[in-house]
């Protein structure tokens, strides 16, 4: 993660930006059931991060199920769901979130079987990482560039799919949303009691634990 740059000069829109930003990764986390524990969330600049929101797992996993991934997508692209719904632009804090989002429905498709559309057939040649666009031309040896195509297609309506779906919880949650932008605004690193109090008031928490304890 790095130090905390609390010297780092940031405005006041920008702090705006980024404590929104942080927020939707953190709400999504903390709703969706395939999650792990959202530990803390913090605008205050470390490394080459403006904000950052932390979840640790609570316990070693070594066999993770596709609803698992499917939900890491959501979270990943939480931010940009959130600049979006906010404001109604994005903007480049998202370079990294669309990054490793599209990276998991990459592998999703082409390593790991999750596609029902093109089977349980690894595509990834002897490549580790096919980058859809340029790499997979450079692997013709193993599927056509219209077999690439039907890769890439796969991979933005997963994504796509993932936006929607996050998208639809906060704007039915965007007064937690709106509630803990606010509080990031005004505290800068907010904790994971702190998150749950917000996003989950005393009467919802007992629904939360059962969807947790569903998990795979």
């Amino acid at each position: 993660m790095g130090p905390e740059r609390k010297s780092f000069f940031i405005s006041e829109k920008e702090k705006e930006v980024i404590a929104y930003h942080e927020a939707g990764h953190a709400i999504l986390g903390t709703l969706l059931p395939y999650t792990e524990p959202v530990h803390k969330v913090t605008i205050i600049p470390r490394g080459r991060a403006l904000g950052l929101t932390q979840s640790l797992p609570k316990e070693d996993k070594h066999i993770l199920p596709k609803t698992y991934w499917l939900d890491q997508i959501v979270v990943a692209m939480g931010g940009f769901i959130a600049e979006e719904f906010k404001f109604g632009v994005t903007s480049t804090g998202s370079s990294n979130d669309i990054q490793q989002a599209s990276n998991i429905a990459r592998k999703m498709v082409c390593e790991w079987g999750m596609s029902e559309k093109l089977g349980t057939v690894n595509y990834s040649g002897d490549q580790a990482n096919v980058f859809i666009g340029r790499d997979m031309g450079h692997s013709s040896k193993y599927y056509s560039e219209e077999f690439a195509a039907m890769i890439d297609k796969e991979v933005r309506e997963i994504i796509q799919t993932c936006l929607n779906k996050g998208r639809d919880l906060v704007r039915k949650n965007a007064s937690k949303f709106e509630g803990l932008a606010k509080a990031l605004l005004a505290k800068e690193t907010i904790s994971h009691d702190e998150l749950m109090t917000i996003v989950h008031p005393a009467n919802e928490e007992g629904t939360k634990k059962n969807r947790k304890n569903s998990k795979i």
